[in-house]
């Protein structure tokens, strides 16, 4: 783009929803835009077979927004509902637009649909090292809490958990009361917390699984909502663990361990190397565990909360996700 062109940004940017011919425009951008900012040789192939922006559009392409200058995709924005959470990302604008106000301008209309959405818990991830982030987000009431670590490890095959179920294993009949219980769950953890909309996507576009594990009675002692390999978010021979719980309380560590190993069971029966998985570091018990069972962290950032309030980022809560 021209340095004419560029100079007139400000007054001719357009935002729009998202559409399906925009999304290898939209994708170009997100891989480019966090390749250059990080330093990537090839910033065009960040991220590799991972895919971000197809797999949030068609969750909800009623949250996917489009920047356009002059008819041309310039960068895009998603916004997630997990009930009384909600949370934006990736916000990504080309590098040759830097700095012009898109990105502002692409935050009007997920705060619009966290107004209608009713969230009462917002949040996003970013990068810890750059005031500019911190700073965009904080005229949004944003504010930076703790670290958050995503995490891998190799993934051992002796690994199983008992009365692990999954939800893709589960018939039609079936899935609402699964639902259900998942919703029980985790507004034990946070009221009004539920991860249906991911449950329900992740199935429907053939990205993964959730592993369901029985508790007590009819209750459940944690759910995980996983991704697997190429074309989700995890990328090639990896399983990504987009969201994971335990029901809090006494024992909610040995939960916690036990949930690990299913999610782990899963990675291994897909034939995929490597698990990862994202903790906010407020989740200090969570944290050490999975260091112990030889998790390291590959990429740090850190999680901006509205209201500054910690959510479910406490130490009693045992919670694998990372607003990425």
């Amino acid at each position: 783009m021209s340095a004419a062109k560029r100079s007139g940004v400000s007054a001719s940017v357009s935002v729009r929803p998202l559409v399906e011919p925009d999304l290898d425009r939209a994708d170009e951008i997100f891989r480019v835009a966090f390749g250059t900012f990080l330093g990537a040789p090839e910033p065009e192939t960040f991220f590799g077979s991972a895919d971000y922006v197809r797999t949030r559009w068609a969750a909800d392409p009623h949250a996917a927004f489009a920047a356009t200058v002059e008819g041309e995709v310039v960068g895009s924005n998603f916004a997630a509902d997990w009930g009384s959470v909600g949370f934006f990302g990736p916000l990504t604008v080309h590098p040759d637009l830097w700095d012009q106000g898109i990105g502002k301008r692409l935050m009007e209309p997920v705060m619009a649909c966290f107004d209608t959405w009713e969230n009462r818990h917002l949040g996003l991830f970013t990068f810890s090292h750059s005031p500019k982030h911190l700073e965009v987000y904080r005229r949004y009431g944003f504010w930076p809490r703790f670290l958050t670590a995503i995490m891998k490890k190799q993934v051992a095959h002796d690994a199983g958990a008992p009365g692990r179920v999954l939800y893709g294993e589960l018939t039609d009949a079936e899935r609402p009361d699964a639902l259900s219980l998942g919703r029980a769950l985790t507004e034990t953890v946070y009221e009004g917390l539920s991860l249906e909309r991911e449950i329900v996507a992740t199935q429907a576009q053939g990205l993964g699984d959730t592993v369901l594990l029985g508790g007590a009675g009819s209750d459940l002692d944690g759910l995980a909502v996983c991704h697997c390999g190429a074309g989700s978010e995890a990328g090639e021979d990896v399983c990504f663990v987009k969201f994971g719980a335990v029901r809090p309380g006494p024992d909610a560590g040995d939960r916690f361990e036990r949930l690990l190993d299913a999610c782990e069971q899963l990675a291994a029966e897909k034939g995929l190397g490597q698990l990862d998985a994202g903790v906010n570091l407020a989740r200090q018990d969570a944290y050490r565990r999975m260091i112990d069972r030889g998790f390291r962290t590959w990429l740090q950032g850190v999680t901006m909360h509205k209201p500054n309030e910690s959510g479910y980022s406490h130490p009693d809560a045992y919670v694998i996700d990372d607003w990425r």
